[in-house]
């Protein structure tokens, strides 16, 4: 009787949504897409600009010896996760200093055909020459999934960096074997998250597949609790089954069925496991307070909903307290941050102030957030920065002051963002010093979610080109938009941007970034920089016990030339995604450091110092070693 009782209300639920969906799709969706203001993508606001310096990216995808293409499951019904894919992590997974690159994969869905090579996981090798070598099959990584986004982090503190992968239809966790292979332990960490992929379907009857698959996006690994061991922090987007889906009329006049609208949806929950440290995980979600509800309507009996329809996520000790905060970038709905509190028992609890900090919101509102990031942008002012929807500019929000750390206002038009991003669809985001100046620029990953938008939208496109802001240090036109004459064609390629991430593949001291395509090839710019301007790269090592030996959650202050840099050692970072673990501090003209101070993760963790530093080399920082190892001198 109650399995009977649940279907009635599986199905009463979907024909809830169908009426609701309609409703709010006229009203909204077609605002969202249909009736956008027009906007150029890439114009500027009216304001004296800054001379943006010349550094080139270099397509070196080809050369790079990377052939991976994604494969995003579209048939033609436009179910909602085939837009959404994928994620790329940068992991030294052998231990070798340099980076590798995993890509993350999509599947067919279940009854329909494969394609003439089936599509898995892609993990590359960076052999140390420019080039990488495709050990996806050596490794154990070539494996079928619906795979959504990744991040990486030692979770059993062995030394090698453990594996990640969300999915739609349950997630993964692989354990990194001696840098040699990977192996799937999901079933015995307890991290699959509810529900399973429907195997065994035939299309028919996928399509018509009611109760709630898992739909999993961004993921961060994170020491919530300060114990040494790194837990996991999951985005989930919408409740989302294909019949749902397909319930909710979706189309537009000349164009047919659209891909529909995550506003026409039921939101969802975030998920949070405590790493046990014997290799499994505890669901802590609720008592840790990862969840968000709100009352449906004003009566005491109201509904509770689930808010989140999450995309990105950030590490950030935004009150500088040694324990860790998160951010999270919501599609259609308000944005959270979780703050980092005693939960009064001697242990730690996530407590949602988006609203009460100015997060939540934009101006004039919710936005379709997408990823986010966090960085310096001026000295010792920080700003979260969320890539957001077509036709909506970034959110810049600017950290208030010490007095004030929880407390952002929305900066994107006063730092000369707000014009120029505008325009395009925006996923994948992060802060990164591309010229080595000592300031941090800003990059998005392009493109937009159906393939007829054209038709919709004249002054839109389904490829588009990334952007790249340079920040010029000068206040009232922190950011310049860079375009082909200064960083050459190669970075502007128009492609469906997703996710996106930084590393330093060839060893040169400068970053480079991977870009990834929704249904198509990456992008792997190589960082052609000749401004001779110095730098420093700092690998940490925690020491497993105090602290995480990814050291995710550290605080790395580099002091040199009069100047203070601060960075923090994030799991995740933008859509997806994430970049590398090693820090890269640009010094501009400086020849001299004067100290490193890493303040470690963990409650019992503390700071340590060293000052034998010097410029344009790469260091390993080890918590259980007062010497820095020098990987690679000048």
């Amino acid at each position: 009787m109650n399995s009977i009782r649940k279907i009635v209300a599986a199905f009463v639920a979907v024909a809830v949504l169908a009426v609701g969906g309609y409703v709010v799709f006229e009203k909204h969706l077609k605002t969202r897409i249909a009736t956008g203001p027009t906007v150029e993508i890439g114009t500027t606001p009216a304001r004296s600009a800054v001379p943006v310096p010349e550094v080139k990216f270099t397509d070196a995808t080809d050369a790079a010896g990377i052939r991976f293409r994604h494969f995003s499951g579209a048939t033609g019904s436009k179910l909602l996760p085939e837009t959404m894919g994928s994620g790329v992590a940068v992991i030294d997974f052998d231990n070798d200093g340099r980076p590798d690159l995993l890509f993350v994969n999509s599947r067919p869905w279940p009854g329909h055909p494969q394609p003439d090579k089936a599509p898995t996981l892609a993990l590359y090798r960076n052999k140390g020459d420019g080039t990488f070598e495709d050990v996806t099959v050596a490794t154990g990584l070539s494996i079928a999934l619906f795979g959504i986004g990744a991040c990486v982090g030692d979770y059993d503190n062995d030394g090698y960096q453990d594996l990640f992968i969300t999915c739609v239809g349950g997630h993964r966790l692989f354990k990194n074997v001696d840098g040699k292979r990977f192996v799937d332990v999901t079933a015995k960490a307890g991290v699959a998250g509810p529900g399973v992929w429907p195997s065994g379907e035939s299309a028919e009857a996928f399509l018509k597949h009611a109760p709630p698959i898992p739909f999993g996006t961004s993921a961060t690994f994170i020491d919530y609790d300060g114990d040494g061991k790194l837990d996991l922090f999951v985005c989930h987007y919408c409740t989302w089954s294909p019949s749902i889906d397909l319930s909710i009329k979706s189309t537009l006049t000349g164009v047919g069925r659209t891909y529909q609208q995550p506003s026409t949806l039921e939101g969802n929950q975030c998920g949070l496991y405590r790493n046990k440290g014997d290799g499994t995980f505890e669901d802590v979600s609720e008592v840790a307070g990862a969840r968000v509800f709100e009352a449906e309507g004003t009566d005491v009996g109201a509904k509770q909903r689930p808010v989140g329809k999450s995309l990105g996520v950030i590490l950030y000790d935004a009150d500088g307290d040694g324990w860790p905060d998160l951010f999270v970038a919501n599609d259609t709905v308000r944005n959270f941050f979780f703050h980092n509190v005693s939960d009064g028992k001697g242990g730690r609890k996530f407590v949602e102030r988006g609203k009460e900090s100015n997060v939540a919101y934009a101006i004039g509102g919710t936005r379709g957030a997408m990823g986010i990031d966090v960085g310096e942008y001026r000295p010792g002012q920080f700003a979260l920065l969320v890539a957001n929807f077509a036709n909506e500019e970034n959110t810049f929000l600017v950290q208030q002051d010490a007095k004030r750390p929880l407390s952002f206002n929305d900066a994107c038009a006063a730092v000369g963002m707000a014009g120029p991003s505008k325009g395009p669809l925006k996923f994948g985001t992060f802060f990164f010093d591309y010229d080595l100046d000592g300031r941090l620029d800003a990059l998005t990953a392009n493109g937009h979610i159906d393939p007829d938008i054209t038709k919709i939208q004249p002054n839109q496109t389904y490829e588009q080109p990334a952007q790249l802001f340079w920040n010029s240090g000068v206040a009232g036109a922190d950011f310049e938009l860079v375009t082909a004459a200064a960083s050459g064609p190669d970075l502007f390629k128009p492609i469906v941007g997703r996710g996106s991430a930084y590393l330093d593949y060839d060893g040169d001291g400068d970053l480079d970034v991977v870009l990834t395509g929704n249904g198509g090839p990456p992008l792997l710019l190589r960082n052609d920089q000749k401004t001779g301007h110095h730098w420093l790269r700092l690998t940490l090592e925690g020491d497993g016990v105090k602290s995480n030996r990814s050291a995710i959650g550290a605080e790395v202050v580099v002091e040199a030339g009069g100047r203070t840099y601060k960075r923090t050692i994030a799991g995740a970072r933008g859509y997806l995604s994430q970049s590398e673990l090693t820090v890269t501090v640009g010094l501009g003209k400086t020849e001299t450091i004067d100290k490193v101070t890493v303040r470690w993760p963990g409650k019992e963790a503390g700071s340590q110092t060293w000052t034998a530093i010097k410029c344009d080399s790469v260091y390993r920082l080890k918590q259980s070693d007062p010497t820095a190892t020098v990987v690679r001198p000048k």
